[in-house]
């Protein structure tokens, strides 16, 4: 039996994110080339080192029944794939964020007004 909760709490988050990119523009809505080339790149760099972990043994899959079940590789379960797009798209999502927050931080600080004790007379 094949069970979707653990795919379906990966899915579940990467598509909110996908919702809060649009709405805010932080990287595939701004752009969505270099934003795929960039979780493109991720995703291989982590894919080659799950395949090298898994080469030299440091990496099993472990058994649960709430994974699928569907294997992409030897230890290398579906989900993995999933939480790898997840963790790149988060990154470059975030990257973004800071981005946009960074020049509002900036203007705050400019605008803060500075207060300082009166001097006593």
């Amino acid at each position: 039996m094949i069970s979707l909760v653990y795919l379906c709490a990966l899915l579940v988050p990467l598509a909110c994110m996908g919702l809060l990119d649009r709405r805010f523009r932080l990287a595939l809505w701004r752009a969505p080339r270099r934003a795929l080339v960039v979780v493109c790149g991720g995703i291989g760099f982590f894919l080659l080192w799950d395949l090298a972990a898994i080469a030299v043994g440091h990496y099993r899959m472990g058994q649960s029944p709430l994974m699928t079940g569907i294997m992409l590789g030897p230890e290398l379960p579906l989900e993995e794939l999933v939480f790898i797009t997840f963790l790149s798209y988060l990154t470059l999502v975030l990257h973004g964020l800071v981005g946009m927050l960074r020049p509002a931080i900036a203007r705050s600080r400019v605008s803060a007004p500075t207060s300082r004790p009166q001097e006593e007379r």
